[in-house]
């Protein structure tokens, strides 16, 4: 059984195929609807149903990147794609798909994708599963739909970051770990857009539901006398499966519910999933800006309330990530763009401290002992971001938050994404987290599916839970603490962080191992 397993994983992987299509064509814009023979086409969007109950192997609550990226993955994976699956969400965007053009106004919600997360998206690399000595072929397909969009790898990259007390900073370039990139800011519309092409333009039995989860309940187990055989079947299965009520009166019936749906998830309240977490008493301004010439680099600036970000995006424009205070933060709203622009280039630039300059801690002084083993980065001189001459784009005002979920899993419900932990944007590794466990997921079900397993068993989930929490529960303790750490404005602890910037500054080895960490390619030690 085993060899006729890894024979067919085999032949799976050769006939994988994904199609290119173009993002924009009327093809990966169309959503299949019902046709007038009643046969419904992959992809088809329900909309008008009433007391009829649908059954899928898998239903995602949570049509965002993440949901779509679990989506993609298991259409891809060969043991997967043959599910059924539906996907419930609200947004219009997943109906209605306006197409994308380069010169549209860059939207001030982003990400910044790690070259790990990339790699999942091209499919570049195999990932490692053993089922049965076979190797499977990731690749959701959706990078060559980004590549036709705005977007903007760090190139000849060098993420600068430097303390405002002016007495230490950090550059990391991507030649000192031997890559060309180091990561890309995407507009989160184009990621999202993407992953929706990628879905569509597959053979995948997907159905979309534009509507909202009201409830959600494991069905009792109680016996089924006094009905027919046809009824018993239809009622035992249904007994074996979660049932989620939907807003436009659907009822759906699936083995396994996944809770793709945010910070605020409805799939963890109604599983009754407790959480751990605190408000950080801070706000997030995220807007887009524009240069005279494009900027190539990311940046960071630690500010007495908190971190301030320019990310690149392309075509001259950059987005700013800047963490303060509530009242600041309404301030900065309120401001005309004149003033607020002035504000800015005041955080990045001479703002609330000095320049830092090479120190005498460098190659030559206290970290001399090297030698010829430095990195790159290390020999280059401090440099002030570009300028801003203009606002781009509204500014968009957020609450900041750590929020973990306690567990992840049980029978036939899991979390992946903010569902299952929020965190601190200072790192911009909140998606790339949820990516994560789209990919961990998707090999999960792919293996109990190899071996006969029940894709809703809490077993099987739990496999899940014990890979991605660990893991997730680690970077949110280092953001965390980064975030503390740049909340108190101490004179002995500025020394002491600037002295740590040094030293990842100098010591190439930690250097090396935090570009690592950050990229996805490595994962933090746990304890």
């Amino acid at each position: 059984m085993n060899r006729f397993v890894a024979r067919r994983l085999c032949v799976n992987v050769y006939g994988l195929r994904v199609q290119r299509r173009n993002l924009c064509s009327d093809e990966a814009a169309k959503v299949a609807a019902t046709s007038d023979s009643g046969q419904k086409s992959n992809g088809e969007v329900k909309q008008s149903f009433t007391n009829n109950d649908h059954q899928y192997d898998v239903a995602i609550v949570g049509g965002g990147v993440v949901g779509m990226a679990l989506a993609c993955s298991l259409a891809t994976t060969p043991l997967t794609k043959n599910l059924n699956v539906a996907i419930i969400d609200s947004n219009p965007a997943l109906v209605k798909r306006d197409c994308i053009k380069k010169e549209d106004p860059p939207d001030p919600r982003v990400s910044t994708v790690t070259p790990a997360t990339i790699s999942f998206f091209k499919g570049d690399y195999l990932t490692l599963i053993a089922y049965m000595g076979a190797l499977i072929t990731k690749d959701i397909g959706a990078w060559q739909y980004i590549e036709q969009h705005r977007h903007a790898y760090f190139d000849r990259m060098q993420v600068m970051v430097w303390d405002y007390t002016g007495l230490g900073y950090t550059r990391y370039n991507a030649r000192d770990v031997n890559k060309e990139v180091l990561g890309c800011v995407v507009e989160n519309k184009v990621l999202h857009s993407s992953l929706l092409s990628c879905l569509q333009n597959s053979d995948f039995r997907k159905t979309i539901y534009p509507s909202k989860l009201i409830s959600m309940t494991l069905q009792p187990s109680s016996s089924s006398t006094g009905v027919d055989n046809t009824s018993a079947t239809a009622l035992f299965t249904k007994r074996h499966l979660a049932k989620l009520e939907l807003s436009d009166g659907n009822n759906l019936y699936a083995k396994l519910v996944v809770g793709a749906d945010g910070g605020k998830s409805r799939v963890r309240e109604l599983t009754g999933f407790k959480t751990t977490g605190w408000n950080y008493s801070q706000n997030a301004v995220i807007c887009t800006v524009e240069h005279t010439k494009e900027n190539h680099c990311a940046w960071q600036r630690f500010l007495p309330a908190g971190p301030i970000a320019l990310l690149p995006m392309g075509d001259k424009f950059s987005n700013i990530v800047w963490t303060m205070n509530p009242e600041n933060s309404k301030d900065c709203k309120s401001m005309n763009e004149d003033e607020f622009v002035q504000t800015l280039n005041h955080a990045l630039d001479y703002g609330y401290g000095p320049h830092p300059k090479s120190s005498s801690w460098g190659a030559t002084g206290m970290f001399s002992w090297l030698g010829r083993d430095v990195t790159i980065s290390a020999n280059e001189s401090f440099e002030v971001p570009p300028k801003v001459v203009k606002l781009a784009s509204e500014r968009m005002v957020f609450p900041l938050s750590l929020k973990h979920a306690n567990e992840y899993a049980s029978k036939h419900v899991v979390l992946i994404g903010d569902a299952a932990h929020t965190v601190h944007p200072l790192a911009g590794q909140g998606v790339n987290l949820g990516f994560g466990d789209s990919l961990a997921l998707s090999r999960i079900v792919a293996e109990g599916i190899a071996v006969g397993t029940d894709i809703g068993e809490v077993s099987l989930l739990k496999k899940y839970e014990a890979e991605r929490k660990p893991a997730n529960v680690m970077m949110m303790a280092v953001l965390d603490g980064f975030q503390k750490a740049y909340s108190v404005d101490l004179g002995p602890l500025n020394i002491l962080r600037a002295a740590a910037f040094h030293g990842a500054q100098y010591i190439p080895f930690l250097k090396r191992n935090i570009i690592s960490y950050a990229s996805g390619e490595q994962r933090l030690p746990l304890p």
